[in-house]
């Protein structure tokens, strides 16, 4: 390293990208530069350090050992950067900046969860913070917290992750439908063994363990959203799980039909996830209370 210059972040936050997206086309898009001007960032980042970082070609994007190496420690000083640019924020007194929040797909008409509410009440309090609100599967909600891509997520995640803290929420209430395209609609009596059968369209993050509590020994069709489940269920030719809240508007319309509610139903637990060391931040802090008061309320 060379003593008298201090190294220049913007290198960092190339080499970061082209990491994450194996190459310099994926990263195009992400820092918004063409491949020559991130070939240059790379050339000019590899002169600095004094070793190659990965290696280019037919065969590839591999990063060398050393650049692994390398690569760890320039994510945990963009990361550090990351925070204190947030803290700065808020020392500033005007308490501004971004607020990072996913939640999964279908929850806006979820009255226990009311996130129009919640945000409403946010903004109140923070008038001059930019939310940035994204919708992402439970995947990619904790790998956008633990990269702090995210400042916080809210969603059904099966299993607890290190360097996360949780916050349970609530429950979602869910129910095996049909539409009326499918034949089981108009059956006044439907066994288990014929909805079981059934051809099953679920969610892409669900496995064969998954499917099996839920029922079912395999599916039929995957999606990655709620709205594309619920097309796949109004063809006739699936059956799918959907939240009351999100079906019940359909059911009232005899559009859908839930089937054997007794044998075929399940809670999904939800709950607030932020990284780990975080969870004091004003910004994280508010919207938690927040959460907790609507849901603890709803749930009485």
């Amino acid at each position: 390293m060379k003593p008298d210059k201090h190294i220049n972040i913007r290198l960092l936050e190339v080499f970061a990208s082209v990491v994450k997206h194996q190459g310099y086309s994926g990263a195009q898009q992400d820092l918004n530069l063409s491949t020559s001007a991130i070939s240059n960032y790379m050339s000019e980042l590899e002169a600095y350090v004094g070793f190659t970082l990965c290696q280019r070609g037919r065969s590839g994007f591999l990063l060398t050992e050393k650049g692994q190496q390398f690569l760890h420690q320039a994510i945990k000083l963009l990361d550090e950067m990351n925070d204190l640019e947030r803290h700065t924020e808020m020392l500033k007194g005007d308490l501004g900046g971004t607020f990072r929040i996913a939640v999964l797909d279908a929850t806006v008409l979820d009255e226990t969860l009311s996130m129009p509410n919640i945000i409403r009440q946010f903004n109140d309090r923070f008038p001059a913070v930019h939310i940035n609100l994204q919708i992402r599967s439970p995947n990619e909600q904790i790998q956008g917290v633990l990269n702090n891509h995210l400042d916080m997520a809210i969603g059904n995640f099966p299993s607890s992750v290190n360097n996360l803290v949780e916050e349970k929420l609530y429950r979602e209430q869910h129910w095996l439908y049909c539409s009326h395209r499918h034949p089981l609609f108009i059956q006044k009596q439907v066994s288990v063994q014929q909805v079981a059968q059934c051809g099953l369209v679920t969610r892409s993050y669900w496995n064969s363990t998954e499917l099996k509590r839920k029922g079912f020994g395999h599916s039929t069709a995957t999606v990655e959203s709620m709205e594309a489940q619920l097309t796949l269920i109004l063809s006739g030719k699936y059956v799918g799980y959907l939240p009351e809240h999100y079906a019940q508007n359909m059911v009232k319309e005899n559009q859908l039909r839930p089937l054997l509610p007794s044998e075929f139903g399940y809670q999904a637990p939800f709950s607030m996830i932020c990284r780990r060391g975080r969870s004091r931040e004003t910004f994280i802090q508010t919207m938690r209370n927040l959460l907790i008061k609507q849901t603890k309320t709803k749930a009485k």
